[in-house]
Parts: structure tokens; sequence; C-alpha cells
């Protein structure tokens, strides 16, 4: 299948890290200045794709800073929690929490994490600093908003913090630094590989992608759930699945053919939002 569109590299190099961006500051400046910033970091990675939604070089910065780290793993209603210990070697991600901020589940074990660390910081004279990173889509926020509780206001930013970073009190002794979303400078692997990474994890919404038969095509190839959730039998081929799918569902356009793009996007919809066991 041929790819529509194309992409445009980025090296590894804080020269490049300087280049501006629309909506938030480039990785790793923003970055950079919450792991100087935090005295414990908790990053946000999806529990349905952990290691895709890990950013190894954030992980990095904050191993060298002798900083603390917390891993959540987020939306763990939507995740087989049995398959993915199963499946990912979890011991090198200690301490870990898996959390749903849907069912408020492990927000509590969460809290006790963070207390514990505070404890052992033993920080005399000033507020801790839990920094929060992590995908576009991970959950980042609802986590936050979580444990902020529904009382607990945003503050706008204050002297003293990067602009991007919100300072927000978690309580009277601990301030939570939240961050936008941020995007690894450089990850390995090709740049389809790459793109299909993010629109795995929702970084590209279904709305938002470029070629969305050929991420599909991808994921029918790995995920076998996506036939059985549709009830269509394709023999993994995503072409004979978007046929089936697209008239069933109606998805015609003139000529009475199907209309690949639109149904293309639900299937990627419906998988990102987790209506598909993607374990």
């Amino acid at each position: 299948m041929r790819v529509r569109y194309s992409f445009s590299s980025r090296k590894t190099g804080r020269a490049r890290a300087e280049k501006t961006c629309q909506h938030r500051k480039p990785f790793p400046k923003l970055v950079l200045e919450v792991i100087k910033t935090s005295d414990i970091i908790i990053e946000v990675l999806d529990a349905r794709f952990i290691e895709e939604s890990r950013n190894i070089e954030s992980e990095e910065l904050i191993k060298n800073s002798e900083k603390k780290i917390i891993f959540v793993f987020n939306k763990a209603d939507l995740a087989d929690i049995t398959k993915v210990m199963q499946k990912i070697e979890l011991h090198s991600l200690k301490p870990y929490v898996f959390v749903s901020c849907k069912r408020r589940e492990g927000i509590g074990k969460l809290r006790k994490l963070i207390k514990i660390d505070v404890s052992r910081l033993g920080i005399k004279g000033r507020k801790v600093n839990v920094g929060v990173i992590g995908y576009p889509n991970t959950g980042k926020s609802s986590l936050i908003n979580v444990l902020l509780g529904r009382a607990s206001a945003r503050k706008a930013a204050e002297a003293g913090f990067t602009k991007g970073i919100q300072k927000l009190k978690l309580t009277d002794d601990i301030l939570i630094l939240d961050t936008p979303g941020v995007i690894p400078e450089e990850e390995t692997g090709t740049e389809k590989e790459k793109y299909i990474k993010q629109a795995k994890i929702g970084v590209r919404t279904a709305d938002r992608a470029k070629d969305p038969e050929m991420i599909v095509s991808e994921l029918v190839k790995e995920y076998p759930s996506i036939e059985k959730f549709y009830n269509i039998e394709s023999n993994r081929d995503s072409e004979v699945l978007i046929e089936k799918l697209g008239r069933k569902r109606n998805f015609l356009i003139k000529g009475g053919k199907i209309d690949v793009d639109r149904t293309a996007r639900l299937i990627l919809k419906d998988f990102q939002e987790g209506r598909i066991e993607a374990i």
C-alpha cells in the first residue's frame, strides 16, 4: 500500500530543540525545566501500550538528574491487566500503579506512593514539587483532575515557573507541576513506525490521521480483536475488512463505492477510544 504523505526528519540535539512550535515549547526544553524543578516525576503511560507510550529520553534525563519517578499505567479499565503483566516485564518500572480515572481506581495507591517519596525526601522549608509528564492523550489531565479533586482549582502560572507549566496544589506541602503533552525529540524505528505508534496511542487522533487506511492495515495485522469486534472475517486483510464494514454501515460515496476514508477512521476511532481490545 502506498503511503500518501511525507515526514520531516528531526535530529537529536539541543540546537534543534530550540526551534519554535505553535502550541508548546519544543521538547526537550520544557521537559528539562520540569525535571529540574520537580523533586518527584510521574510519567503517565497508556496501560494498553506501556512500551509505546514510554518516553525513554525523559526517563534517562530523570535518572541522570537522580530524581524519583513513579510510573502510572493509566486507562487500566481499557486493558486486560493480567495479559499486560504477562506480556511486559514491569520489574524495571517500579514503583508503578495501574490507574483508571474513569472508575477512580488506583488513585489511593498513587497518593500513597507520592507521600512515601515525599517522606523519604525529607524536604523542609518549602513545598515538594511533583512533575507530571507524558504523551498527549495518555490521560494526563484526567489523572491530575482526579488527584486534585473537584474542589481544587487550577492556578495560573506564577513567577519562577516557566510559561507552559501550571502549578497546582495537591496538599499544603505538595504541588503538582502540569505540562503540555510532549513528543520525544527522536525515537527509534522508521518514520512509518513512529507515525503508526503515535496513531496507536492517540497522539494522532482518528480525525487528524493523514492516512487512516494505512494505519488500520497495520493494526488489523497486529490485533485480531478488530475483526472480532465488528464480527467480520477478513483474514487480517484490512481492505476486505473496510469493504465489508463500509457496506454494513452503509458508508457509501458516489457510484455506490465504499467510503474508505470514513470507514478506516471509524475503525481507528473505535480502537483509540478503547472499544476494541488492544491486548
